[in-house]
């Protein structure tokens, strides 16, 4: 590791914490710290799933979903956005990117198309009524269960098309519970495959036949990945993780292009019987097959079974940051690592907060300064999604 790189990763500095529920415009301690959604305002119980990206004109967009109902994964469930034009320091009026009109529609993965700047957003959704276990189960209809959208912007965020259904282009036949992300996407800019827009998602799997289980079993989650070589306009199925033997489980997942054009992708295993929560992979062709299966990442050990986020930061020789709640079985003290090896160990830099939190999304907010949007609260962690600016020396 170089002396500037060695630097970077000691001078990260962390700025001020979580001081309490704070009205949406807010910004205190020099712009360090923004909430730009409080569950049960703007009309919605609850806010969850952050996903965060700075379009071309350098506007952030924090993408939501707001529940209505309360803070269940399943009900009438819309993607939200609030813009920020100042770096997340304020932000703009709340609008709705995609309602649910009583279904659910949720797991925004967003990513700036490189070609030709237009903000591209994969989203999953179902029908309001029914559960992860009943999609599982196989007791829903393909109509009624999980399916794919994409969407496009081509003014900065403030409006996006309609829901394109693309479904039957990266859904397999007897696949039952699809995700994508949740998190930003990865836009690909080095390499054979640049201007690659690519998604990584989760799934799982009806069990083979003859088997006693239902297909509610975690051992039927795997991951996979989507992606379009043409902004977004078609879309193909990339690696698919399905070995489904209850070892490593692979779950919601992060994705960042490493600096050698390798894809590395970060991913919740959910109740694997290997040890520790967090997996990882390689992709060397784009994300059209993994260089090898997930496997454990134990330098990682003290991330619970909850999503995380990836990014490589735009500097030479800088790290691959991850960020996640840091105590092994609760959702609490939101902490960021960092990686020098391109993501074969990783070294805890600090931690954000203490208070509660869960799922959280990285972006570049300038070439010395990133920015955090994550789930967190005093008493519970969905009180409010913060955005917390991190400079970087």
């Amino acid at each position: 590791m170089n002396t500037r790189s060695r630097s970077l990763l000691t001078s990260l500095a962390l700025l001020t914490s979580l001081t309490g529920r704070l009205p949406a415009h807010a910004a205190p301690g020099g712009c360090g710290t923004s909430v730009p959604y409080v569950s049960g305002q703007g009309g919605y119980a609850v806010y969850r799933i952050p996903a965060v990206v700075k379009t071309r004109h350098g506007t952030v967009l924090a993408f939501a979903e707001g529940r209505r109902g309360g803070a269940a994964d399943t009900g009438d469930i819309d993607v939200v956005l609030r813009r920020s034009t100042d770096g997340g320091c304020t932000w703009g009026r709340l609008t709705v990117v995609a309602a649910g009109q009583g279904h659910t529609r949720g797991n925004p993965a967003p990513v700036i198309d490189p070609r030709t700047g237009a903000v591209v957003l994969v989203t999953s959704a179902n029908a309001g009524t029914v559960t992860e276990g009943q999609i599982m189960r196989g007791e829903v209809t393909p109509a009624r269960g999980r399916r794919v959208f994409v969407q496009r912007s081509w003014d900065d965020g403030r409006r996006f098309s309609a829901p394109c259904d693309i479904t039957a282009e990266v859904k397999r036949p007897g696949w039952r519970w699809y995700a994508t992300g949740p998190g930003h996407a990865v836009a690909l800019t080095r390499g054979p495959h640049a201007g690659r827009l690519l998604i990584p998602a989760d799934h799982s799997a009806a069990p083979p036949p003859g088997s006693h289980d239902t297909g509610q079993e975690a051992k039927y989650y795997g991951g996979h990945a989507l992606y379009s070589d043409d902004s977004g306009r078609s879309w193909h199925l990339g690696f698919v993780d399905d070995g489904y033997d209850g070892w490593t489980n692979a779950n919601e997942t992060s994705a960042a292009q490493l600096p050698d054009g390798r894809v590395y992708f970060s991913a919740r295993d959910q109740n694997g019987r290997a040890p520790g929560n967090r997996l990882d992979a390689y992709s060397s062709d784009g994300g059209r097959t993994l260089d090898r299966p997930y496997t454990v990442q134990p330098a990682l050990h003290a991330v619970p079974v909850v999503q995380g986020s990836v990014l490589q930061l735009r500097l030479p020789g800088a790290p691959l940051l991850f960020s996640a709640p840091s105590v092994p079985t609760a959702r609490r003290a939101l902490a960021l690592w960092s990686s020098a090896d391109a993501g074969r160990t990783f070294t805890r830099l600090g931690t954000l907060t203490d208070h509660r939190a869960a799922y959280s999304d990285l972006v570049q907010l300038a070439h010395d300064t990133v920015g955090v949007l994550f789930e967190t609260g005093v008493h519970g962690p969905y009180e409010a999604l913060e955005f917390r600016r991190v400079r970087l020396s």
